[in-house]
């Protein structure tokens, strides 16, 4: 499937998309952030819009901010 545009995406893939921005993060847990992003963009211009796609970038979310938790609980007992 082509990449299709943002705009052309239902609003819980859109919706979805933007819970994995990173730039506000620092940049140690934004290291970390970025991979889940990278992960949700690959899978939103290879799969249509559907409940599946949408649970699927929804537990991504949550695997991405259990990572980001860990890396602030690392950073805390490094420094």
């Amino acid at each position: 499937m082509e990449e299709e545009p943002m705009t052309d995406r239902h609003p819980s893939t859109t919706h979805l998309l933007a819970l994995f921005e990173y730039g506000h993060l620092p940049p140690h847990l934004a290291l970390v952030s970025a991979k889940f992003e990278q992960l949700a963009h690959e899978l939103v211009i290879h799969l249509h819009d559907g409940a599946e796609l949408s649970a699927g970038l929804r537990k991504l979310v949550e695997a991405k901010d259990c990572a980001v938790r860990q890396a602030v609980i690392d950073h805390k007992e490094t420094n």
